[in-house]
């Protein structure tokens, strides 16, 4: 029988070492952010900022939120949520303990976690499409065109996760409910559906935006050096679909495990 002593401490290094880690990651973005800014303060003005650069402060300050709601479901939920737990053990918890209470706020943070980090997500692709705006000018208007289809693609896309998020579980209060079992779909930290259609959208949109700069650095006069170097630029995007796909699987692998 695992030592009860020893659990707790492990979960609370286990949540400094994330503390570090994320506020470490906010502030990295943070100075990176600026950097960028200073830059384009240099280069063009204040006067002559655009949307994009606007765009980046707004994902940053969305960035601030997401990482004050991670940090809180370990601070405030102690990592729980209406998850993992057999239909005995839900029935047995008592609606006026601190568990109880920890798991019903737990579910309500990751709830908003997704809605901010969604958001986040397509405010830095909706900058992205700003920016190939200004990359592309003056060039064929085939470009624009993609780019416009690029802002429709991104707007509908956010509907359909955000309607997914809000309308999936049904009524909306069984998202944080504990007895009876609500079932995955209502369980914000690890439903499948959520996960999966974030990611369907995710990875699309991604590769969409992908499609817009590389063709058209690949058809320019650029020394071949140069135009490979900002192809791998560009197809850092490659990376982030890599990831996301690691985080989903990680995600639902944990959720059927569970269950």
């Amino acid at each position: 029988m695992a030592d009860p002593g020893a659990e707790a401490a492990a979960q609370i290094k286990a949540f400094q070492q994330f503390s570090t880690e994320a506020w470490t990651l906010l502030a990295v973005a943070i100075c990176v952010t600026s950097l960028r800014t200073y830059a384009r303060v240099r280069a063009v003005g204040v006067r002559g900022l655009q949307a994009d650069d606007v765009l980046v402060w707004v994902a940053a300050t969305l960035y601030c939120i997401e990482t004050g709601l991670a940090y809180s479901v370990g601070a405030v939920a102690h990592g729980l949520a209406n998850n993992d737990m057999p239909p005995e053990y839900r029935a047995a918890l008592s609606p006026d303990s601190a568990e109880h209470h920890q798991r019903v706020t737990g579910s309500k943070i990751q709830l908003a976690g997704w809605s901010v980090y969604s958001t986040l997500l397509w405010v830095l692709k909706t900058s992205l499409l700003f920016f190939y705006m200004r990359l592309t000018a003056g060039l064929s208007r085939s470009y624009l065109v993609r780019i416009y289809m690029g802002f429709g693609f991104l707007g509908i896309s956010w509907i359909i996760v955000m309607s997914n998020l809000y309308l999936s579980c049904r009524p909306f209060h069984k998202n944080w409910q504990i007895n009876p079992d609500p079932g995955n779909v209502c369980y914000p930290a690890v439903s499948r559906q959520i996960v999966w259609v974030y990611f369907a959208f995710n990875i699309t949109t991604d590769l969409f935006l992908l499609s817009i700069p590389v063709p058209m650095l690949w058809k320019s006069s650029l020394r071949p050096v140069k135009k490979i170097g900002l192809i791998l630029l560009f197809s850092g995007g490659i990376f982030i679909i890599i990831c996301a796909t690691l985080r989903c699987i990680l995600i639902v692998t944990v959720s059927l495990f569970i269950s």
